[in-house]
């Protein structure tokens, strides 16, 4: 494991397995859904609700891909050069 990550997420190893990472995932993906809304509605550019809730899911879902990718370290390691 990188210790970079490590320090990143203050995780050692992923907390309990798939499950708890699904759970933290969905945390980050419901609080990306509900800030994107606020933020939105606060500058006024909430005018059709269609295209908020889809500019919100689009928010959610690179969130809980991003957290899984995140916990589960599936970013691609780099070469060492010599």
């Amino acid at each position: 494991m990188s210790n970079y990550r490590e320090k990143l997420l203050k995780v050692v190893d992923p907390p309990n397995g798939f499950k708890e990472q699904l759970v933290n995932a969905g945390i980050m993906a419901g609080f990306n859904f509900f800030g994107t809304l606020v933020g939105l509605g606060a500058t006024g550019l909430l005018g059709d609700i269609t295209v908020g809730l889809l500019s919100a899911g689009i928010s959610a879902g690179f969130a809980f891909f991003g957290s899984l990718v995140a916990q589960r370290g599936l970013q691609p390691k780099k070469e060492e050069t010599k």
